[in-house]
């Protein structure tokens, strides 16, 4: 067996353990179209503390927080902290306009929302004690809650869930491919992630607002100050012993981008913490496996394990591999006729056949993924239809059509991320809808 079988058979070993590995997943888009967990009424009213991270967010943050002002909860059992993080205008003024407690904060080198967060953090325990409150709810600047927001997840909370998240829509399904782009990508987490891991009573992943979970987490101060501090928590969480559920009936709005430059900053930083979040918790969860034998840290390794990279760069290597033993060790005819036609000259043949059936490799293998994507994009906008704002007929075929290049963006910045440096950089609201716009 020579080098090249070498390879290819390793890589072909790869590919097939993670096919195996990873085909459970299928089973949860299966379940996801039929049910999800409910919780059952409660009378008992816990008390929360809701904490938001805003840089420069005065057009959106009095709007989220007049949403949890008209929340149907005693508002008695519910307080909202806000830490303006390097605001440059009048961010905290309206905070507190609105009746939130608001603490400043500067600091130009730790600038990510998990150092702004440790921060508040640690605020409110010098100030009110973060075990005063039975938990904590987490939102972006730019959310709006429905009016039983709080209700829906203090039942699933009572339940005895200590992680809770919950049903993601958008503000602006309607500005433009990008942000659709976006709403679908939310509602297909709900769908077959959020779904059938809560109906199974295992542990989804949160995805950086709208969830809630119990004090005892940040009893020793809050932690993750990665570019994606949402992962690593709910790695550690599940390291720990926790589960994570979902309370779909449970719904909040947020902005989506609509600008391709500022989407593609930020899913590249998404990636990097992505990467960074795999190698900071995959030895953990590992263990996680056989020490605690919980199916959960399993399954949490493969939400985390960035698998589009390794599936790209093991199909490259299996093609390149045998395509070089191809060319260099065989004289098959259809290698003979391609260089008949183009005239080209024996010492070119390895490279030339390489790139050219290596282009054709890529575009069957985007055909293929195109069409998957855009049967996942029919099926989220037929399940969510009531859910969604409406909107004409073509345009809807248009975001269906521009759903797959969305995901590509997502994998080509997974892999790009491994080669650059990335910043963390706030992402620009100015959608000024309020959750009374959203109800008509």
């Amino acid at each position: 067996m020579n080098f090249y079988e070498i390879i290819t058979l390793v890589a072909k070993v790869i590919s097939t353990t993670l096919t195996v590995l990873l085909f459970y997943k299928h089973f949860y888009k299966i379940v996801g179209f039929f049910t999800t967990r409910k919780f059952k009424a409660t009378q008992n009213k816990h008390k929360y503390a809701v904490v938001i991270a805003a840089r420069n967010e005065e057009d959106v943050i009095g709007n989220l927080i007049d949403s949890i002002n008209k929340q149907d909860y005693d508002k008695n059992l519910v307080s909202v902290f806000v830490v303006a993080d390097n605001c440059t205008d009048n961010t905290a003024l309206v905070a507190e306009k609105y009746g939130a407690i608001c603490y400043r904060r500067t600091d130009t080198k730790k600038c990510t929302k998990g150092y702004a967060l440790q921060y508040l953090f640690n605020c409110i325990e010098k100030d009110y004690g973060t075990q005063s409150f039975d938990g904590f709810f987490v939102f972006d600047a730019d959310n709006l809650l429905q009016s039983d927001y709080i209700s829906r997840m203090n039942e699933a909370f009572d339940s005895g869930e200590k992680i809770i998240t919950s049903y993601r829509n958008t503000k602006n399904f309607k500005d433009g491919w990008i942000a659709a782009g976006y709403a679908i990508h939310w509602l297909k987490c709900c769908l077959v992630n959020h779904r059938p891991r809560s109906r199974f009573h295992l542990a989804t992943n949160l995805q950086g607002t709208g969830f809630l979970f119990a004090s005892e987490l940040v009893k020793n101060g809050w932690k993750y100050t990665s570019f994606t501090e949402d992962r690593a928590f709910s790695a550690d969480a599940v390291k720990m012993g926790y589960n994570i559920s979902y309370c779909e009936a449970a719904k909040f709005y947020d902005e989506q981008p609509t600008s391709l430059k500022i989407a593609l900053r930020q899913r590249l930083r998404w990636s990097k913490g992505h990467i960074l979040a795999f190698l900071e918790s995959a030895a953990g969860l590992f263990v996680g496996i056989f020490k605690q034998r919980r199916f959960a840290c399993y399954d949490m390794l493969c939400q985390i394990t960035p698998t589009p990279i390794l599936k790209f760069f093991v199909k490259i290597t299996v093609f390149i591999s045998g395509l070089f033993y191809y060319t260099l060790h065989t004289g098959a005819n259809l290698e003979k006729t391609l260089f008949g036609i183009f005239k080209i000259n024996a010492p070119q043949k390895a490279t030339v056949l390489t790139v050219l059936l290596l282009v054709l490799f890529f575009i069957y293998d985007f055909i293929i993924g195109y069409l998957k994507e855009t049967v996942m994009a029919i099926y989220v906008l037929f399940m969510e239809r009531k859910q969604l704002q409406k909107i004409g007929f073509l345009k809807r075929i248009w975001y269906i059509f521009m759903w797959p290049w969305f995901n590509i963006i997502g994998r080509l910045t997974l892999v790009i991320a491994l080669f650059l440096k990335v910043e963390w950089k706030p992402i620009p609201h100015k959608n000024k809808s309020t959750i009374d716009d959203i109800k008509e």
